[in-house]
């Protein structure tokens, strides 16, 4: 196979896998190719399982040739992010520090996939613990931005191996993780389509537990679409036939009339580039045109990122590690997670069940925003992606920590979004940018339907260009 099988879609794979135009065998040694090819540079993947890879292949290729069939995502060569459980493979959750549960076995979502005919090629590299939005992990290796070749800039975090290896075309998909913002982040750093979920919407068994309250797993993918088939396959909902808000025309194809957005005014506008601010604009302009009903709001509430998610996140990692256990990884911790960790000791009991207390009254404000609105759009990140050189100066590394300035309040208002392409936009960006979308709590599957229709109008973007 010499030409990228997922350049169509997965529903478009699928078809050709079903008309005998390629072979899952084939397809899953054309990935190993191009990670052999490209990986030794980009660093994505922490581990590879190709025996196993090449084996799952053949058996699925038997079952097809034999009629049975298991679904629209058979044949679809997977990276699951070191957080996540796999039977039979290390868990390193990308730290030096032995931190893997013993005997932990792979959760419901990675059994699913399994069911369904994916087959994993193995671990990608994620930020130690799954704590950081740069992607930077001086324990295990830092992936590189496959968008620029000769200058590594950030990939974005943590979910970073995961975004990487999509966005070069080692897989089809990835599974990742977002609790602050880690799978929109890399997914708006390399160009490609994220889908952070409800929280408790995909179960999370198997998944390291970096906050138990605001963990939740994602897929990052090429595409909307090809992020609801992951959903309905996980979920059983049907993203095509879920009905969108009460504003939603009838109308067909990629009209966008009758939709209203909120353009929350606090915090998502602050610390913009250029680029960003401009691509932006141009996305806004561009759904207008196409019908698009548009209002600022405020959400104050929004800076509250900074107050509350150190209150939560860091005492609940070192739960996780147990005291003595954060005092032996301390040493051989990437110093930015670690000296994040560090804040949760100082975190007191009266502290962290206020903060637990205020997600409540988060999640209703959060749900009143969204009255009258499809949905709430901002940029995914105030940047594009800077590059790593560049955060040996303090003041760069302190703006690279606002990577997850736009991301955060969704997670602490439990709420469901998305981050798409839309650099695409801008014939002046030469670096990604994305468009993040918020819906209510539990209305993924809307989240999803209404993402493929802002794409049908956006565009979806190319990937980067492999040497």
């Amino acid at each position: 196979m010499s030409s990228d099988p997922f350049s169509g879609g997965l529903i478009a794979y699928g078809n050709s896998l079903r008309n005998g135009t390629t072979t899952i065998r084939a397809t899953v040694e054309y990935c190993f190719n191009r990670i052999e090819q490209y990986d030794d540079h980009l660093q994505s993947f922490q581990l590879l399982d190709k025996t196993a890879a090449l084996a799952n292949a053949n058996a699925l290729d038997a079952l097809l040739a034999n009629g049975t069939d298991l679904g629209p995502l058979m044949g679809v060569p997977l990276g699951v992010k070191d957080i996540i459980a796999v039977n039979n493979l290390p868990t390193t959750n990308g730290s030096l520090h032995e931190s893997n549960l013993p005997g932990e076995r792979e959760g419901p979502v990675v059994e699913r996939l399994r069911k369904a005919g994916c087959v994993i090629l193995g671990k990608t590299r994620t930020v130690e613990f799954a704590l950081g939005a740069t992607g930077l992990n001086a324990a295990r290796g830092t992936p590189k931005n496959p968008w620029d070749w000769q200058s590594p800039r950030i990939p974005g975090g943590s979910s970073s191996g995961s975004a990487v290896a999509v966005a070069a075309g080692f897989v089809g998909f990835a599974l990742g993780t977002d609790t602050g913002g880690s799978v929109r982040i890399p997914a708006c750093f390399n160009g490609i389509f994220g889908h952070k979920t409800t929280v408790g919407l995909w179960p999370t068994e198997g998944v390291f537990p970096l906050s138990p309250t605001l963990d939740s797993i994602g897929p990052l993918c090429r595409s909307a679409s090809d992020a609801a088939l992951v959903h309905e396959v996980i979920c059983g909902e049907k993203v095509s036939t879920a009905v969108l808000a009460e504003n939603v025309s009838t109308q067909k194809n990629s009209s966008l009339s009758g939709l209203r957005f909120g353009l929350p005014q606090d915090l998502y506008f602050d610390n913009l580039d250029d680029t960003v601010s401009q691509t932006f604009k141009a996305a806004i302009d561009k759904l207008a045109d196409a019908g698009a009903i548009f209002e600022n709001i405020s959400l104050p509430e929004s800076h509250e990122r900074a107050t509350v998610f150190p209150k939560i996140v860091p005492p609940e990692l070192l739960f996780a590690l147990g005291r003595d256990g954060f005092k032996k990884a301390a040493p051989m911790m990437d110093p930015v997670t670690r000296e994040r960790a560090e804040v949760g000791l100082a975190i007191d009991a009266i502290d962290y069940h206020g903060a637990q207390q205020r997600l409540k009254q988060l999640a209703v404000i959060g749900e009143q925003a969204l009255s009258g609105f499809d949905a709430l759009l901002a940029p995914t990140c105030p940047f594009v992606p800077m590059q790593v050189e560049s955060l040996k100066n303090e003041a760069e590394h302190q703006r690279s920590l606002l990577s997850s300035q736009n991301t955060q309040p969704a997670n602490l208002m439990r709420l469901c979004a998305s981050s798409l392409p839309i650099q695409q936009l801008n014939t002046a960006a030469s670096l990604p940018v994305g468009l993040q979308v918020i819906c209510r709590q539990n209305r993924d599957a809307e989240l999803l339907h209404l993402s493929q229709k802002l794409q049908d109008v956006l565009g979806h973007g190319a990937l980067p260009k492999l040497p």
